[in-house]
C-alpha cells in the first residue's frame, strides 16, 4: 500500500488562498473494485481509500509515514505565484493603466 503526501491547490471557487497550505496523506486506490451483479454498483472492502489525514507541514506527514513503515511519495505539484498588485482590485480600472484592460 503506498500513501500519497500532497499540499492541496485552490478550488475554481476561490480566489483566495484559504486552507491551500495544509498537507495531507492518501493512498492510492490502484486496485480493480468489483462491480455488484444485482446492482450494479462499485464497490471495495478496502477502508483506505475513505481515509485521508491532515497534517500542518509536509515533514509532519512524512514522519507519521515513517513511523508506521508506509511506502509514501510526497506529490509537491506545480507551485503557482500568487499575483498580488501594488494598488488591488482598483488597480484594473487605473485610467493611467500601462496595458489596455480587457476581459
Amino acid at each position: 500500500m503506498v500513501a500519497r503526501i500532497f499540499k492541496t491547490s485552490k478550488t475554481a471557487m476561490q480566489s483566495g488562498t484559504g486552507n491551500s497550505d495544509q498537507w495531507f496523506l492518501e493512498f492510492d486506490q490502484n486496485d480493480d473494485r468489483p462491480i455488484d451483479e444485482v446492482m450494479n454498483w462499485i464497490g471495495t472492502s478496502d477502508t483506505t481509500s475513505q481515509v485521508r489525514l491532515k497534517f500542518e507541514t509536509e515533514e509532519e506527514a512524512a514522519e507519521y509515514a515513517k513511523r508506521y513503515n508506509l511506502l509514501f511519495f510526497i506529490d509537491k505539484g506545480a507551485e503557482k505565484k500568487i499575483n498580488i498588485r501594488k494598488n488591488g482590485y482598483g488597480d484594473n480600472f487605473d485610467y493611467n493603466r500601462r496595458r489596455p484592460w480587457t476581459h
